[in-house]
């Protein structure tokens, strides 16, 4: 098939689609626990709400509809993750037939946003919000080279569609439009599209998508911020000129780790024509090379002026997902020939992508062979299964510990509401309903409730007597038969009034 592929490059983004359903199928396969941001997301989606925390709403709101229509599963989070790399493979490409002529060119450029990183690696572990500001970016860029080479009134609202989408997305996706706003100053033809009447209309579309979430920033700003520069290593005590190392180091490690495969898979498929490729140049490489600078020269200015020390990948994505085009830019203008290219660059990065899926679908499995548990292995399903058995109803309300933990039961508990005390990414407890269901555990030790239950549940009216901890033990999903993990509750019928029921004997 793949030498079907170099005559019609348009096949590429069938196995693009073939691959993504192969990434949910092996999900679904792998665990009924979830990751750290599937149990948040699980968690989230029971509420709409203006804002969760450090991150803007807009996968949140996307989770909340989806788990509206379908019920919370680790099917919903999925195909909702798994659809937007789609969509946003799709609108690279889109993007890249606006300044590329070779159909070849534009299908590599689709396959190699796949040899990224945070898509082909992070984003099957664990990721959401970037997620979806990677396809805020796609969009955005798609919309943008069509707005320069063919403004119309839907270019220019779909540019507005796209930024807005952007602004709640990842609040770090507001450099790609600064830096795009910037690339095409030099350039005359270009830059007289900003002063089209048109672009009134990409402002105000942008402002009735961000302006909700906006209202909420403004009256959280803490909330929005501090736990960015905490990441970053922002705070620490040491003198500016170590710091700015510091950054400088860390930037140009997150770049190269980033853009190391597309880097490589290029020079090798290429090898011969290096030289004449790295002299070459055009107005389109011109432009999308100063936004790919113009993004990372402003990432490291807010590094310098944040004093930050750490960069990571996923936060350099949404800049480095322009990398792909400007080297198929830059192989164009060299003139080279393309005509093979397609089926040696698909093979590579194909060989990449789907080797790291495997493994990264296998390791609950694998992990515990070297005496090692995940968190797909936490037995969030056996530990409802059996409660809901023991009692013979499920509970109304859950109090849990941690985002962790209320994800888990809130995908296994579907009629139940469940909440995290003092979590701002919920509304506040005003009342108790029961059956309740009080849930904690911290690496499997149990014993002690945390504090914070016992005081939101004593703040609500519950007995001293109901505030029994018991414990229930159980083992893993995948790994030995003598490995086990401990859960710590409460279940009690009746909050207001109601003593403990008796303690539940542990299974096995």
């Amino acid at each position: 098939m793949l030498e079907v592929v170099n005559r019609r490059p348009n096949l590429v983004i069938a196995l693009i689609a073939v691959y993504f359903l192969l990434c949910i199928a092996l999900r679904l396969s792998a665990s009924t626990s979830l990751e750290i941001d599937e149990s948040e997301q699980a968690f989230v989606s029971q509420f709409l709400l203006l804002g969760y925390g450090s991150q803007p709403p807009f996968y949140n709101w996307l989770q909340y509809g989806l788990t509206a229509l379908f019920g919370p599963s680790v099917a919903t989070m999925t195909v909702l993750k798994n659809g937007l790399l789609f969509l946003c493979c799709l609108f690279f490409g889109l993007a890249s037939r606006e300044v590329l002529v070779d159909r070849r060119l534009a299908a590599i450029t689709t396959i190699g946003i796949l040899a990224l990183p945070p898509i082909f690696l992070l984003a099957q572990r664990d990721l959401s919000h970037t997620v979806a500001a990677l396809f805020a970016v796609s969009l955005f860029l798609y919309a943008f080279l069509r707005t320069m080479t063919r403004p119309t009134l839907f270019a220019y609202a779909l540019t507005g569609v796209a930024v807005g989408l952007g602004v709640i997305s990842k609040y770090n996706f507001v450099l790609v439009p600064a830096a795009a706003i910037m690339a095409i100053l030099p350039e005359p033809k270009l830059r007289a599209r900003l002063f089209d009447w048109r672009i009134l209309v990409a402002i105000a579309v942008c402002a009735l998508i961000a302006l909700p979430h906006g209202t909420w920033i403004l009256q959280n700003i803490g909330a929005a911020s501090s736990n960015t520069f905490k990441e970053m290593g922002t705070g620490q005590d040491a003198g500016f000129v170590s710091k700015a190392l510091k950054a400088l180091v860390a930037l140009a490690a997150a770049t190269l780790r980033g853009s190391a495969i597309i880097l490589v898979v290029f020079a090798v498929v290429y090898r011969k024509d290096l030289p004449a490729i790295w002299r070459a140049d055009s107005f389109w490489a011109r432009v999308v090379g100063r936004m790919l600078v113009i993004c990372l020269g402003a990432v490291l200015v807010i590094m310098l002026v944040a004093g930050a020390t750490h960069m990571r990948e996923k936060w350099l994505v949404l800049f480095l997902a322009l990398l792909p085009l400007y080297l198929a830019l830059k192989v164009e203008a060299s003139g080279v020939e393309t005509t093979r290219s397609v089926r040696p660059i698909a093979l590579m990065i194909g060989f990449v992508i789907v080797t790291t899926l495997v493994v990264v679908s296998t390791r609950a499995v694998v992990r515990p062979w070297f005496g090692k548990v995940s968190r797909l292995s936490i037995p969030y399903s056996t530990l409802v299964d059996t409660l809901v058995q023991q009692q013979g109803h499920e509970p109304a309300m859950v109090l849990a510990a941690n985002k962790q933990v209320a994800g888990n039961l809130r995908t296994r508990l579907h009629g139940a509401k469940v909440f995290v005390p003092g979590s701002s990414s919920n509304p506040a407890i005003d009342h108790l309903a029961g059956p309740l269901l009080v849930v904690w555990s911290e690496d499997g030790k149990a014993g002690t409730p945390p504090a914070q239950l016992v005081d939101t549940l004593k703040s609500l009216g519950v007995p001293e007597t109901a505030l029994s901890p018991q414990q229930l033990t159980l083992p893993y999903l995948h790994g030995a038969l003598e490995d086990r993990y401990s859960f710590g509750y409460f279940w009690i019928d009746d909050p207001s009034r109601s003593a403990p029921t008796s303690s539940l004997s542990s299974p096995g």
